[in-house]
This record gives structure tokens, C-alpha cells and sequence, in this order.
């Protein structure tokens, strides 16, 4: 049986990190602000899309 090729665990010498990565930790999550629909649709009141009474799941 074939050995795995294994992961490298370090990266090449030559390589140089971007600009935008940063070592920052990820944000806290906020809560959820409902906005208002121009439609009128709401998807997250039963989990479904609903429209002139019926509920529409695609």
C-alpha cells in the first residue's frame, strides 16, 4: 500500500504574506437586525418565502 504524500507544515521560504491578512481574531458576532422588506416578503418568519398568503419554499 501506498505511503500518503504528507502536508507540508511550513510554507516555502520564498513566500511572502499579503498585505490584507491580518493575525486579528475573528469579530464577535452581533444580533440579528431585522430590516424592513420593500416586498414584503419575509423569509425568516416560518422558513419559508411567503407571498399573498402562501408559503413558498424553492
Amino acid at each position: 500500500m501506498d505511503k500518503p504524500i504528507p502536508r507540508a507544515t511550513q510554507r516555502p521560504a520564498a513566500f511572502t504574506r499579503p498585505a490584507h491578512w491580518t493575525n486579528a481574531p475573528a469579530p464577535a458576532p452581533q444580533p440579528m437586525q431585522r430590516g424592513e422588506d420593500p416586498d414584503g416578503l419575509d423569509p425568516t418568519r416560518f422558513g419559508d418565502w411567503e407571498k399573498n398568503g402562501i408559503a413558498i419554499d424553492f
